[in-house]
């Protein structure tokens, strides 16, 4: 883990912020903030650029609980929620906002370091599962958008699947540009043509 790590604690409570801040400095980051008002927490929380986010709330609410869900969805880093009491719909909703680690009744400072590697892995985790569904789904696109392609010039020029696609790679080749690219470029002057 890297001890260059900026660790932002959000916390109202001086106590509790202190035994996380305790265990992070004894597990060797120096570089935490605690923000104690939850007030305005996204732009703290943008203004402060953490690497990773340690949230502990006594009791949240659920004006609270949606403010953290807020930033949680807008800031991507590794996320830790640290509550005293939960329940199934909490827990829910934490991890579809993206939260990391959400830990019930677990805040001592021995625990810390644990936790921040175990939330620190389970983002860089679903990080790589999102890159990869959002390259999937482009690729798809991509799909879709030739296939229509080789289809309009199947259809104007009397051209087989192969050939068709054969034209498009050539054209995209000799242009420096993608295939997508001549591919939708062929849609829209077919779209103008009808």
């Amino acid at each position: 883990m890297d001890a260059l790590l900026k660790i932002v604690i959000v916390d109202e409570s001086p106590i509790r912020a202190a035994i996380l801040e305790d265990g992070l400095r004894e597990a060797g980051f120096a570089q935490v903030v605690r923000i104690e008002e939850t007030t305005n927490l996204l732009a703290r929380v943008y203004a402060l650029d953490p690497d990773v986010i340690l949230i502990d709330l006594e009791n949240p609410s659920r004006d609270v609980l949606e403010q953290m869900f807020q930033v949680s969805r807008i800031v991507k880093r590794p996320i830790a929620m640290f509550v005293d009491q939960s329940d199934t719909a909490s827990i829910q909703a934490s991890v579809d906002a993206g939260v990391s680690a959400y830990i019930v009744d677990g805040l001592k400072k021995e625990r810390v370091k644990n936790i921040l590697d175990l939330c620190i892995s389970r983002f860089n985790a679903f990080s790589r599962l999102q890159d990869e569904l959002d390259r999937t789904k482009t690729a798809l696109e991509e799909r879709k958008v030739i296939d229509r392609a080789k289809g309009i010039l199947m259809k104007a020029k009397n051209l087989t699947e192969e050939e068709a696609y054969t034209l498009l790679r050539k054209t995209a080749m000799n242009e420096k540009k993608k295939i997508v690219e001549i591919a939708q470029s062929v849609i829209t002057a077919a779209e103008m043509l009808k």
